[in-house]
């Protein structure tokens, strides 16, 4: 865990993350997408990811089901830049899937299962926190893979096929799961780390 704090206080106070020969590593230009449920996705688990991607020079882009104004459980207001449906997986280097109780609204949802499974298959980084965990493991893409996720959805990942972790994060190769809020700033941290590499 002490790499990840390292990682989030070395980014929080706007310093770039150092890459492994020891060169700087540039994220400008670099895209990802976050993916918030149209009501009710998790507020800290969208600005966490959110704010310290932008911070690195991250291109950020917001779907939802709807492109109407969507509210966070804690009252958060965000505009959704585009539609779940007519994102693309290859668009970007990174898809991050947010949490709430509104995230169940995907559970079933072939557009984003189809940009969960385009995202692993396109060598992305994927990330998924809290109830999210549950979309990648109904979109078929957590079978034998290391997850974690909120306990309410634990039974959804076992069904798909993950080995389900305790602990608040588990990173599995380009995939990245977290349990909840409280994991927000580890998760983001843990999702810059792995678009530096």
């Amino acid at each position: 865990m002490r790499w990840l704090f390292s990682s989030f206080m070395i980014l929080a106070t706007g310093l770039k993350l150092t890459g492994g020969e020891g060169t700087m590593a540039d994220l400008t230009g670099k895209k990802a997408l976050i993916v918030i449920a149209s009501q009710n996705f998790r507020d800290e688990e969208f600005t966490e990811p959110c704010e310290l991607l932008k911070k690195a020079g991250v291109i950020v882009t917001i779907a939802s089901s709807k492109t109407d104004v969507a509210t966070g459980m804690l009252g958060k207001k965000v505009k959704p830049d585009s539609l779940v449906s007519a994102v693309k997986a290859a668009d970007y280097d990174m898809v991050i899937f947010v949490g709430g109780s509104g995230a169940s609204e995907y559970f079933n949802s072939s557009a984003a299962h189809v940009l969960a499974r385009d995202a692993v298959t396109g060598n992305k980084i994927l990330g998924a926190i809290c109830l999210a965990p549950a979309i990648l493991a109904r979109a078929g893409i957590l079978k034998g893979k290391k997850a974690t996720c909120f306990s309410a959805v634990r039974e959804f990942l076992r069904n798909g096929g993950a080995e389900v972790q305790p602990g608040g994060l588990v990173v599995d190769g380009k995939i990245i799961t977290a349990d909840g809020p409280q994991s927000a700033k580890p998760f983001a941290a843990a999702l810059l780390q792995a678009l530096a590499k």
